[in-house]
């Protein structure tokens, strides 16, 4: 089982080191890099104002976060979920910034820089000189942004999952199997559910082709005629 973790932040701003805050945290768990349903998500109450300019990126104002969770209060749940996995995040040293600095006024040890994997860094790679927000991408892979009015952690998390399946090379139903032993687990992943399935025909020269291609091999896996 390969486990990592995808999560996402809103913040009271873009500094941590003066003295922005973790206002929401959300994240999902994965198994070889697809989403298995198990989730964590907190909305805090950041001790300090919620700039204007702020809340016109997320929607949340301070009254919203008035008698929510405490950082040092959900803390001990989020390392759980965490675990000692790798953790995936779009500009992911600005979530590192953000978690490690919470982490330093509770004084507890900061999130290593090894665990970061980060998708800006990946999408950036595979499409130079191109923009590359979460947006973006959810646009170059055809990723529905219709629910998106305003940055949610819990909604970044859901379309950040589906662009790091199109970045690790995509999947499709049923190819993720499952460790023997294990029931079988099949995910589902979609560009678009109005797209019309298009059904393949081999024809008998194809077939011919192929079994004389499979009769070359040595001990193939698969017969030569079905």
């Amino acid at each position: 089982m390969s486990r990592s973790v995808l999560f996402d932040t809103e913040t009271t701003g873009i500094d941590p080191l003066t003295g922005d805050r973790v206002i929401e945290i959300a994240a999902l768990e994965l198994i070889r890099d697809l989403p298995t349903g198990k989730s964590f998500h907190r909305i805090l109450d950041p001790e300090r104002d919620v700039p204007e300019g702020a809340t016109k990126v997320h929607g949340f104002t301070r009254g919203d976060l008035i008698g929510k969770p405490r950082f040092a209060e959900i803390v001990d749940d989020l390392l759980a979920f965490f675990g000692d996995d790798p953790l995936v995040a779009h500009n992911a040293a600005f979530d590192f910034g953000f978690l490690n600095a919470e982490f330093a006024r509770l004084r507890m040890p900061s999130l290593h820089p090894s665990r970061m994997v980060d998708t800006l860094a990946m999408a950036r790679t595979k499409f130079p000189g191109l923009p590359n927000s979460l947006d973006a991408l959810c646009r170059r892979f055809d990723i529905d942004l219709s629910e998106r009015t305003t940055h949610n952690a819990v909604l970044d998390c859901k379309l950040l999952a589906h662009v790091y399946i199109e970045l690790t090379g995509g999947r499709q139903r049923g190819l993720l199997l499952a460790d023997e032993g294990q029931a079988s687990t099949h995910f589902i992943y979609t560009r678009s559910e109005t797209r019309t399935p298009i059904k393949i025909t081999v024809t008998a020269a194809q077939e011919q082709a192929h079994a004389a291609f499979v009769a070359k091999l040595k001990d193939p896996i698969w017969p030569v005629a079905g």
